[in-house]
């Protein structure tokens, strides 16, 4: 048997056959990165060649094991005897996505196996419906933008870079995807690809599509439909590897949301892959977002609507200084006890309470200074520190190691350091700030004399009661509230991520889901904190994501963090000796360690990062996370 180890590039187009034919597998095994020879029994393709991404069955060291096909394969060296195929499984992924596997493999440092299998069905297809005529259906009823708000037309959309739109939370989506889908139709386009952040919300979007009259292929358990050809194919993540024959126009919704980024490795970005994928067949990309990303923005057009019409969209918004409270109010400042106890005196019943959000296990330890409040913060980028305990001095000498206050603040983020004293006061005494989910519904049903729920899980069951206390995961759990209150927000300001303060504002955008905007005067969105005069509150007051996005790009540049650079966190046993690779490589890739066997790669931007993490002889017992969020 013959194999053949691939590049990350896609492979060449199709050679010419040889007799027997002779087809070039990669086997559905993650391990196994090399591809394969196989011949093709004449009884296998009866109608010709096998097209790439048909499923097929290798023999592969002894045991039988699926595999994909991904191109023809000149003829063997004299001498050599290739195996043939065992058998033919059914349809897998069009040769459109096969190609597109290839370059995610290539963009996110994985075996390409990965992400053939989640294009591929997960049943066996051995054929596909008839996919509805175009002239067959039409929007029984094209919606009207709720509130005046607008939105860009295919028209009016370039197909080189994806377009952001940038729509407020409370903005319906529902006009905006009829106008994309009707002018998908009338041009002939072809298919529409729509993902949404979550099964549940994409159900919901493919249902009000379908009362319209639309044909809705969803992506979660049609396969066979979307692979036919249906209008419009509606999806969460995995939706981004959909097989349609063509491509006529991509949406994305909430691309923001974290959701579209799979934490296994390889760890591909849905988005991302929706944008090349529009790319290559020239059709127009749109991520809406109420809040995009610092690269989201660098990577695309930006669309905005009238300045009145998003500021509208944005929930009304009540900020807490919590720098001089009374210690004895503990999380619960006067302006909360005070909304909530509103919100119970209108009785709004379990249907839509009032939520509050604390971060029980938290991404950041939050220290603070004894005596004025004040949050200690690293002084060079803004991040949260932690206080380093030093070494005991050695006996005979504690009066050296004795003077002042123990050990020093040090910043994980860059590294700074700093002693133990509040920038604000002076002061060397701190606090830790630090409760959970439990102990704050307690102390609610305490306060309030009610019964109040407890949400900390996505797969919680939310409890029928008038107070809901969760963590991040109720604001996905509830559709509405009367009110949204997170009672330590400085939690997500500081966590400690390179995309916090973006994350921070999404949630913002969430609980204006929950509430609505302006525009309809309901309920408000209460945030507790000691930064009032962060960059991600004001863009929240003004109803202006771009009060962000400047300051955003600008910290970014300083530290050379993305958009400005490309990364790559290599961990495992064997990390050192892959870093020791690819700082010695031909890409001249910079490489530090971050400690605990963890090393960060970066380069001027991802064609050098890839290429080298391509080229460098990766040992087995290594995780590479191709633009991670946490360092």
């Amino acid at each position: 048997m013959g194999g053949h180890a691939p590049g990350g590039r896609p492979a060449p187009g199709p050679r010419p056959l040889s007799d027997p034919p002779v087809v070039r597998v990669v086997p559905d095994v993650p391990a196994i990165t090399r591809r394969f020879d196989y011949t093709v029994p004449e009884a296998l393709s009866p109608a010709g060649p096998l097209r790439p991404g048909t499923r097929v069955r290798v023999a592969l060291h002894g045991r039988r094991v699926g595999a994909w096909v991904v191109d023809q394969a000149p003829d063997p060296p004299p001498g050599v005897e290739l195996a043939p195929l065992l058998s033919v499984s059914g349809l897998g992924p069009p040769p459109a996505v096969v190609g597109l596997a290839e370059w995610a493999a290539w963009r996110w440092a994985g075996p390409v196996a990965s992400f053939l299998r989640t294009a591929s069905p997960p049943r066996i297809v051995t054929g596909l419906p008839a996919a509805p005529a175009p002239g067959s259906w039409s929007l029984a009823e094209r919606p009207a933008p709720a509130g005046g708000h607008h939105h860009p037309r295919l028209a009016d959309v370039g197909s080189a870079r994806p377009t952001v739109v940038r729509l407020p939370p409370d903005a319906d989506l529902l006009p905006l995807l009829a106008d994309v889908v009707e002018d998908a139709r009338r041009s002939a386009r072809g298919p529409v690809l729509v993902l949404a952040p979550s099964l549940a919300g994409a159900e919901r979007l493919a249902g009000r599509l379908a009362d319209r009259g639309v044909p809705v292929a969803r992506s979660a358990d049609q396969w066979a439909r979307a692979a036919a050809g249906w209008p419009v194919v509606v999806g969460a993540r995995a939706a981004a590897w959909a097989p349609l024959p063509g491509l006529g126009a991509a949406v994305v919704l909430d691309a923001h949301d974290e959701a579209y980024r799979e934490e296994r490795a390889p760890t591909f970005d849905a988005g991302a892959v929706v944008a090349e994928r529009a790319a290559r067949a020239g059709a127009p990309c749109l991520w809406v977002s109420p809040c995009p990303t610092a690269v989201q923005l660098a990577q695309a057009d930006l669309w905005v609507p009238p300045r009145d019409l998003e500021r509208r969209g944005w929930p009304a918004l009540t900020v807490v200084d919590r720098r001089s409270a009374d210690p004895r109010s503990g999380l619960y400042s006067e302006e909360l006890v005070r909304a909530v106890s509103d919100s119970l005196d209108r009785s709004a019943g379990p249907t839509s309470p009032y939520v509050c959000v604390i971060n029980r296990t938290g991404r950041a330890r939050l220290l603070a200074c004894a005596g004025c409040g004040e949050l200690t913060r690293c002084e060079h980028c803004g991040r949260p520190v932690e206080q380093v305990v030093a070494e005991p001095a050695p006996a005979g000498r504690a009066g050296e190691a004795g003077e002042g206050p123990a050990g020093r603040l040090v910043c994980r983020h860059c590294g700074a350091e700093r002693p133990v004293v509040c920038a604000g006061c002076g002061r060397t005494r701190l606090k830790a700030l630090r409760v959970g989910v439990s102990r704050v519904r307690e102390e609610l049903e305490a306060l309030f004399g009610r019964p109040v729920g407890e949400v900390s899980g996505p797969a919680a069951e939310v409890p029928a009661a008038a107070v809901l206390v969760g963590t991040e995961a109720v604001l996905h759990r509830v559709r509405r509230a009367a009110g949204v209150a997170f009672l330590d927000f400085d939690q997500h300001l500081l966590a400690a991520r390179f995309v916090a303060h973006e994350e921070a504002l999404g949630l913002v955008a969430r609980a204006a889901r929950l509430v609505g905007g302006r525009a309809r005067g309901a309920g408000r969105v209460l945030v507790q904190t000691r930064l009032p005069d962060h960059p991600v509150l004001a863009a929240a007051v003004h109803g202006d994501p771009g009060r962000l996005a400047g300051p955003e790009r600008a910290l970014r540049a300083e530290l050379d963090l993305p958009p400005a650079s490309a990364l790559a966190l290599v961990t495992g046993q064997q990390a050192a000796e892959l870093a020791q690779a690819l700082a010695a490589g031909p890409a001249g890739l910079e490489v530090a360690a971050l400690g605990e066997g963890r090393w960060l790669v970066r380069a001027p931007d991802h064609r050098r990062l890839c290429d080298g993490l391509a080229a460098a002889d990766r040992p087995r017992r290594v995780r590479v996370e191709v633009d991670p969020v946490s360092l």
